[in-house]
C-alpha cells in the first residue's frame, strides 16, 4: 500500500474507522499479499521501496540494510511482520513481550492529528511471538522490547526463548541493572537501554555507568509524552527534544549505539535525528500520519545530502532505440495518411487499393484509423524512452532501466501475435530487426545504472499531497492503457472487430470474407499490432508514475505531458477524420484524457516547481 493509495484509501475509510480496526486491515492485508507466492515482487512493484545500499550499516555485528525501522507501537500483533521488510525499513521492534495473555488491554484512540495510546497497551505475548517468529520469512534484524513490568524470572524466560529469533532485547535501566548485573546467564544478544528523551539530564551518571557493561549495545531514547486521562501521545515538539538528548548522550560517549523511537512523520525530522548523532530510528504514529512510504522518501532524503560527484552513464544506444520508433512512428503515421495499404498489402489481399474502394471506402478508413492509431503510440513510445534514456539511464537510475527494458521487450515479444491469424508484415519484421541491435548495445550500456534515487522534499505539506493525487491518476492512467491494449491485442488475434467496427464499416465479418479471405487478417494484424504498442507505451507509463515521483523532477512531468500527446491526438483525430465518432467507442479515450489532464494539473506543482 503506497503512499498514493494509502491517503486517499485513509481519507475515505480509515480515518472513520477505529485505529486498531484500520491498523489490522491494513497490516494484515499486507501480510496476505507478502505470504503469497509473488506476493513480495508485487509490494516491491507498486512501490519499490528496497533501501539503497549507500545506507547499509553494521552495528554489534549486526547488518541493517536502513537506519530506519518501526516500533513495536504500530503493530503489537505482528500482523504485518512479514510485510515490512518489503516497505524499506531496515529493523523491526516488537512487544512489549509478556509470559502470559495480558488483561484489561485497551486499543489506541484518535484525536486530531494525535494517535492516543492507552496506559495499559497491547502487549503480546511470548507464545505468540515465538509463534509469529517462526512462521515469518524475515531477512532483517528484530529488537525484542521486554514489558517493563515483567519479573527477574519472566525476564529470563523472555530472554532465553526469543535469543534464536531476535538481534537485540529492549529494557528499562531498572531492568537491567536488576536483571544483568546480578544474572549468572550469559547473554548472547546485545542490550539497549530505554529513557525518555525529557529525563536524559537527570541520568547522565546512570548512562555512564551503564555503558561500562559489555552486555550493553546502546540506549533508546523515547520521545516525551502528554498524558491525558489513562492515555497518551507524543508531545508536539517530540523532534526538538530528542536531538538535544541524543547530543547529551554522544557528549558522554561519541561511539555509544543510539536507537531514537518517535518524533519523526518527515524526512526532515529524520535527517535532524541523524545529524544530531542517531544510528538508528523508529518511526511511531508519524508513519500511520505520513504513509507507508515515509521510510522511502527518508532514505531519498538521506542520500540528498550526501556529497557525490556528477558520474554520467553511456546512455546513447537508449536514446538512439527510442528515436529509431519515434521516426518508425513518423513513417507509419505518412503511409496511415496517404497510402493507407501497401503494394505487399495489397499482394497479399488479393486486391488493389482502389478495387477495395469500389467495394466499400469505408474498408479504407477502418484501417486507416487503426494504423494512424498505431503510428501515434509508437510517437509516444518513442518519446518515453528518449526522456527514460536522456534523464534516467544518462543518470545511472536503476528503476529507469527496468522501466526501459521491460517495456522494449514486451514491444518486441509483440511481432509475435500474427501468429493469430498469419499475417506477418515483412516491412515490421524489417523494423524488428533494425531495433535489435540497438536495443542490445541499449541493454549492454544500462547494466551500469544501478543508482537509487534521491530528493529535496522534506515535508508532508499540502503540495506534497496533491502530487500524490496526480500520482495517482497517472498510474491509474498507465493501468488502464495496459489494460487496454491486452484486450486489443486479445480481440485482433480472435474475433478481431467490435459491434462499433461493424456498425462503421456496415458490413458483416462474412461480407468482408467474401470481398477476399486475406482481408480480415490484414486488418486482425494492424491491430493486434496496435494492441501490442499500447502494451509497450502503457508499462512505461506506469513505471514511471510509480517510481519516478519525487519534489522537483520536472523531467517526469514534461515527460507523461509531452509523451502522451501524439498517441492522444492520434487517438481522438482520425476518430474524427474518418468519421467514426461513436460515443461508446471513444469514451475509454474520453477517460483516459479525463484521468492525464487531471494527474497533470495535480501533480504540477510538487513536480515542476523546486
Amino acid at each position: 500500500m503506497p503512499d498514493w493509495s494509502y491517503h486517499p484509501l485513509k481519507k475515505i475509510l480509515l480515518d472513520k474507522i477505529s485505529p486498531k480496526t484500520s491498523r489490522e486491515f491494513i497490516h494484515q492485508s499486507m501480510n496476505t499479499i507478502a505470504s503469497i507466492p509473488g506476493g513480495r515482487s508485487l509490494i516491491g512493484f507498486l512501490g519499490h521501496m528496497k533501501p539503497p545500499r549507500e545506507l547499509h550499516k553494521e552495528i554489534n555485528h549486526t547488518r541493517f540494510s536502513s537506519p530506519i525501522g518501526l516500533s513495536g507501537q504500530i503493530d503489537p500483533n505482528l500482523s504485518g511482520i512479514n510485510a515490512f521488510q518489503e516497505l524499506g525499513f531496515g529493523f523491526v521492534e516488537i512487544g512489549p513481550i509478556v509470559i502470559n495473555e495480558p488483561r484489561d488491554q485497551e486499543e489506541p484512540r484518535r484525536k486530531n492529528q494525535h494517535i492516543l495510546f492507552s496506559k495499559h497497551q497491547e502487549k503480546i505475548p511470548l507464545k505468540l511471538a515465538i509463534k509469529k517468529l517462526t512462521n515469518h520469512n524475515m531477512r532483517i534484524p528484530i529488537f525484542a522490547k521486554i514489558d517493563a513490568q515483567a519479573t527477574r524470572n519472566e525476564w529470563n524466560l523472555i530472554v532465553h526463548h526469543l535469543t534464536p529469533f531476535v538481534d537485540g532485547f529492549i529494557g528499562t535501566s531498572e531492568q537491567i541493572n536488576l536483571y544483568i548485573n546480578k544474572s549468572e546467564i550469559s547473554f548472547e544478544r546485545p542490550f539497549y537501554a530505554s529513557f525518555s528523551a525529557d529525563e536524559i539530564n537527570k541520568k547522565e551518571l546512570e548512562i555512564s555507568e551503564l555503558v561500562q557493561q559489555p552486555v550493553i549495545g546502546g540506549i533508546l531514547v523515547n520521545a516525551p509524552s502528554h498524558a491525558e486521562d489513562n492515555y497518551w501521545h507524543e508531545v508536539d515538539n517530540a523532534n526538538e527534544l530528542i536531538s538535544k538528548a541524543i547530543k547529551q548522550i554522544k557528549d558522554i560517549n561519541p561511539e555509544l549505539i543510539v536507537i531514537t523511537s518517535g518524533g519523526v512523520e518527515t524526512p526532515k525530522e529524520a535527517c535532524s535525528l541523524v545529524h544530531a548523532g542517531a544510528d538508528l530510528i523508529m518511526l511511531t504514529d508519524g508513519y500511520v500520519r505520513a504513509g507507508p512510504g515515509l521510510p522511502k522518501r527518508i532514505h531519498e532524503r538521506l542520500l540528498f545530502e550526501e556529497v557525490r560527484p556528477i558520474k554520467y552513464q553511456r546512455w546513447h544506444w537508449s536514446f538512439m532505440f527510442g528515436l529509431s520508433i519515434l521516426i518508425g512512428g513518423i513513417i507509419a503515421l505518412y503511409f496511415a495518411f496517404t497510402s493507407i495499404i501497401l503494394p505487399y498489402d495489397e499482394s497479399f489481399i488479393g486486391l488493389t487499393k482502389g478495387e477495395i474502394l469500389q467495394v466499400n471506402p469505408l474498408i479504407l478508413s477502418f484501417m486507416s484509423h487503426d494504423r494512424m492509431a498505431l503510428a501515434g503510440t509508437m510517437i509516444s513510445g518513442g518519446i518515453l524512452y528518449m526522456q527514460l534514456a536522456l534523464h534516467g539511464i544518462k543518470n545511472g537510475l536503476h528503476w529507469s532501466k527496468i522501466a526501459f527494458h521491460t517495456a522494449a521487450i514486451t514491444g518486441f515479444l509483440g511481432i509475435f501475435l500474427f501468429i493469430g491469424f498469419g499475417y506477418f508484415d515483412w516491412l515490421h519484421g524489417l523494423f524488428w530487426l533494425i531495433l535489435l541491435p540497438i536495443f542490445y548495445f541499449s541493454f549492454k550500456e544500462g547494466k551500469k545504472a544501478v543508482g537509487a534515487p534521491y530528493s529535496s522534499h522534506e515535508k508532508n505539506d499540502r503540495t506534497w499531497q496533491l502530487g500524490l493525487y496526480g500520482q495517482l491518476m497517472f498510474i491509474i492512467l498507465g493501468f488502464s492503457i495496459l489494460i487496454g491494449g491486452f484486450v486489443i491485442s486479445t480481440i485482433g488475434v480472435s474475433k478481431v472487430f467490435v459491434s462499433t467496427d461493424l456498425s462503421f464499416i456496415c458490413m458483416t465479418p462474412q461480407m468482408l470474407e467474401s470481398i477476399s479471405n486475406n482481408l480480415i487478417p490484414v486488418i486482425a494484424h494492424d491491430r493486434a499490432g496496435f494492441g501490442s504498442a499500447l502494451i509497450s507505451v502503457g508499462l512505461p507509463v506506469l513505471m514511471v508514475s510509480l517510481w519516478g515521483f519525487r519534489k522537483g523532477e520536472r523531467w517526469i512531468w514534461n515527460t507523461l505531458c509531452i509523451g502522451a500527446l501524439p498517441a492522444f491526438i492520434a487517438g481522438i483525430g482520425t476518430h474524427i477524420y474518418i468519421g467514426y465518432t461513436t460515443f461508446i467507442h471513444l469514451l475509454p479515450v474520453y477517460f483516459l484524457v479525463t484521468l492525464y489532464l487531471l494527474g497533470l494539473v495535480l501533480s504540477y506543482p510538487f513536480l515542476k516547481k523546486n
